[in-house]
């Protein structure tokens, strides 16, 4: 995935993932359904020819939900430097379809530093997977209010740490996954 131009692995995601209709996925890019099909097509090709699935891990293998569970707890506490150390050195993090792309462990840190700085501290996530990879929804704090759905983030770990990152804040992938788009604070204990 990782070697795929960022149209191409939000084309994947949202037509194979998340079976978006071509329409569908070109009204979020803001491109023509052709333009899809074609990345789309492009990137089953790339993705077939590398074919190393050698470091390709199960999300309920314990080593990655060990590192999952690192990162929650470190995410809901706003620690930015345990979240960082959790990262591989060229790390990535997208948001498709906004042109948002970090590369490296420093500017991730960097990103979502400003995150906590624009949006608080404790957070809450909850675990699910998407396309057999682990996934979090994570939800921002509102004042007295409990939380609300801010991104799905699927994360690929590999060697131990997190390789990559893609946070989708559109709600339609929100409601592909049926997440409530509000927790209470009684939810929001329940979980950390």
């Amino acid at each position: 995935m990782q070697t795929l131009s960022a149209r191409q692995r939000a084309a994947l995601l949202l037509r194979d993932v998340l079976q978006c209709s071509a329409a569908e996925v070109a009204t979020q890019l803001g491109t023509t359904i052709p333009a899809i099909n074609s990345a789309l097509q492009r990137a089953r090709a790339a993705l077939a020819e590398t074919g190393d699935a050698s470091e390709v891990t199960e999300p309920d293998d314990p080593k990655v939900r060990g590192v999952v569970d690192r990162y929650v707890r470190a995410f809901e506490t706003a620690n930015v430097p345990a979240l960082v150390r959790l990262l591989i050195d060229d790390v990535v993090l997208e948001m498709p379809p906004v042109p948002v792309w970090y590369r490296g462990s420093r500017d991730y840190g960097r990103f979502i530093d400003r995150v906590f700085q624009i949006r608080g501290t404790g957070w809450a996530m909850t675990r699910l997977t998407a396309n057999g990879q682990p996934a979090l929804a994570a939800y921002a704090p509102q004042p007295g209010d409990g939380h609300r759905l801010h991104t799905l983030q699927v994360l690929t770990v590999t060697k131990g740490l997190v390789a990559h990152n893609v946070a989708f804040a559109d709600p339609a992938v929100f409601e592909a996954f049926d997440l409530p788009l509000q927790i209470s604070p009684d939810e929001s204990a329940r979980t950390r």
